[in-house]
C-alpha cells in the first residue's frame, strides 16, 4: 500500500544507500556478469534523477499555491474546485520544467499538493487509515506505523525537516499550542482527536521525533472486547456492575495498552442521570453520556506565564456539583486531590495510572504523593488509599501486539502498614505458538468479591457462578 503510494506520487528520492541494495539484487538476477550492471546503473540514476525533478516541480507548484491562492476563500470551495485550481497552477508550470509527467504523475501530484493545502501532507494518508494505530516520525525520512500491534517501516517521506516542521506548526496551531526553540516539545490532538507529542531540537538530536496515538471512530464497548478477546465474559460482566454500582476504578497499564479504550467502554456504563466532569492533559476521553463537564489542562505562554495544571481543573471540578469526576491519567500531584475526590463523596471516579501490576499501581500512587512534597505517614497513606480506590484493573499489551486485560484486582482495607489485595479474574499466560501468538486462557480465582453486599444493595444480580466457586 505505501509502497504504491510513494511510487504514484512522485515522492521525494529515496538516498543511493537505500536503493544500492535493491538494485544490485535486480542486476544479480538479471546480468551476473559484472561489465552487464552498467544499464541498470544508469535506469537507477535515471529514476533517481526524474524523482527529483518531480519534487523540485512540486515544490515550486506547493510555493506558487501559496503566494497565489486566497486561503480564507478555501474555506467555502469543495475539493473538486480546489483541486481544479491546483491542477491549473501545475499546468501552467510545467512548460518550464525539463520534464514530461504522465497523467497518473500528474493527478498523484494535485492529491499531494491538496493534501499538503488543505490537510497534513504526507500524514493524511495514515490518518485516513483505519488499521493504523500509531505513527512514529524519526526525522523526515523515517516514518513508522502500528498495525496489529507490529511496528513496520513505510516509504512515506516529508521533503525535508522544513517540511516536516511546517505540518507540525499547521496541527498545534490549531489547537492554541506553540513549538519553537524555546518550548521545543508539545503535546496536542488532531481534529479527529488523535493524540500527537512532537520534540524538536536541541532535544531532539537526529530530527524531529514525532508520536501519534489514533483512536477508533467507532467506540468498543465491553461486549466488542469481550468478542476479540480481550477480557473473558465475566470479566465484563463484573466490570459493568463495579461501574453501576460506583466503585471508584484505576486502571493500570504500560504505555499503548489500552487503558484509554478501556475507560472508555466503561463509562458507558454510568447512569444517564450523572454529572460527569472529565479532567486531562490532552483531550482524548469520548464518554457517551450528554452531561459531561471536558477539562484540559493548558501549558504557560511565552511570558511563561497562565498555566493551568490537571491539579488546577480537578480543585475547579470538585466546585462544580459533580456526582463523578474522571482523570485521564494521574502522573503527578493530581493524585491528591482525585484520592481526595473519591473519598468525600465522588465515589465511581476513575482514572488511569501507567503501572506493571495492582501492587505496582498501589506503589505509584504512593510515590506521586511522596513527590508532590505532602509528609503523611505511610500508615495514613496506604489507608487513605484503601478507602479511596476500590478496584485495580491491570490491562497489558503482549508480545504479539494483543492487549488484553491481564487482573482485575479489589483493595480490600489494610493491615497495619499492607494494603491487602485480593485478585478474582486474571489471564493465565501459557506459553507462545510458533507463529508467535500468545497462548493463554482467562481464569478466576475462586474467591467472591468484597464488595457483594453493595451489589445486592444497589440491586444487581450477578450470577451465581460469575467467580468460579
Amino acid at each position: 500500500m505505501f509502497t504504491k503510494f510513494r511510487e504514484s506520487r512522485g515522492a521525494e528520492p529515496q538516498s543511493e544507500r537505500s536503493i544500492a541494495p535493491a538494485a544490485g539484487l535486480a542486476l544479480a538476477q538479471t546480468a551476473p556478469a559484472l561489465p552487464e550492471a552498467e544499464p541498470g546503473d544508469q535506469e537507477n540514476q535515471a529514476a533517481r534523477l526524474r524523482r527529483r525533478k518531480l519534487a523540485d516541480l512540486r515544490r515550486q507548484t506547493h510555493q506558487k499555491l501559496l503566494e497565489t491562492l486566497n486561503l480564507s476563500a478555501l474555506i467555502q470551495a469543495s475539493e473538486a474546485e480546489i483541486k481544479t485550481e491546483i491542477a491549473d497552477v501545475l499546468k501552467a508550470l510545467l512548460p518550464g520544467q525539463n520534464i514530461a509527467i504522465s497523467r497518473s504523475d500528474r493527478d498523484g501530484l494535485v492529491e499531494d499538493l491538496y493534501y499538503e493545502v488543505m490537510g497534513l501532507g504526507p500524514l493524511e494518508v495514515l490518518i485516513n487509515d483505519e488499521t493504523v494505530s500509531d505513527i512514529l516520525i524519526n526525522g523526515p525520512d523515517k516514518v513508522f506505523i502500528e498495525q496489529g500491534g507490529l511496528l513496520e517501516l513505510t516509504d512515506v517521506q516529508f521533503q525535508d525537516e522544513a517540511h516536516l516542521r511546517r505540518i507540525l506548526e499547521k496541527i498545534v496551531s490549531m489547537v492554541g499550542r506553540r513549538l519553537d526553540e524555546s518550548t521545543p516539545y508539545v503535546d496536542a490532538r488532531l481534529p479527529d482527536g488523535s493524540r500527537l507529542n512532537a520534540v524538536i531540537a536541541p532535544i531532539a538530536m537526529d530530527g524531529t521525533l514525532v508520536s501519534i496515538r489514533k483512536f477508533r471512530k467507532d467506540k468498543l464497548s465491553l461486549d466488542q472486547l469481550a468478542f476479540l478477546g480481550a477480557m473473558s465474559e465475566r470479566m465484563a460482566t463484573y466490570l459493568r456492575a463495579a461501574v453501576a454500582c460506583r466503585l471508584n476504578v484505576v486502571i493500570s497499564g504500560g504505555t499503548g495498552s489500552g487503558k484509554t479504550t478501556l475507560l472508555n467502554a466503561l463509562s458507558a456504563y454510568i447512569g444517564k442521570r450523572e454529572r460527569i466532569i472529565t479532567v486531562e492533559d490532552t483531550a482524548e476521553l469520548r464518554l457517551q453520556q450528554s452531561h459531561v463537564g471536558r477539562m484540559e489542562s493548558r501549558p504557560a505562554n511565552i511570558e511563561g506565564k497562565g498555566a493551568v495544571t490537571q491539579r488546577d481543573c480537578l480543585r475547579n471540578a470538585l466546585r462544580m456539583r459533580p456526582d463523578r469526576i474522571i482523570v485521564g491519567e494521574t502522573r503527578g500531584d493530581e493524585v491528591i486531590d482525585m484520592l481526595q475526590a473519591m473519598n468525600t463523596g465522588h465515589d465511581g471516579s476513575m482514572t488511569t495510572i501507567h503501572a506493571n501490576s495492582a501492587r505496582d499501581a498501589t506503589s505509584r500512587l504512593e510515590n506521586m504523593v511522596a513527590m508532590a512534597g505532602i509528609e503523611i505517614p505511610l500508615s495514613a497513606l496506604r489507608r487513605q488509599i484503601s478507602s479511596a480506590v476500590n478496584l485495580i484493573v491491570q490491562v497489558n499489551r503482549l508480545q504479539d501486539g494483543s492487549r488484553k486485560v491481564t487482573s482485575i484486582t479489589e483493595i480490600t482495607g489494610c493491615e497495619g502498614e499492607v494494603l491487602t489485595l485480593q485478585e478474582l479474574f486474571f489471564f493465565d499466560h501459557t506459553g507462545v505458538t510458533p507463529e508467535g501468538k500468545v497462548e493463554g486462557h482467562f481464569a478466576t480465582s475462586g474467591v467472591r468479591s468484597a464488595y457483594s453486599d453493595r451489589f445486592r444493595r444497589w440491586g444487581i444480580q450477578l450470577p451465581a457462578d460469575l467467580y468460579g466457586i
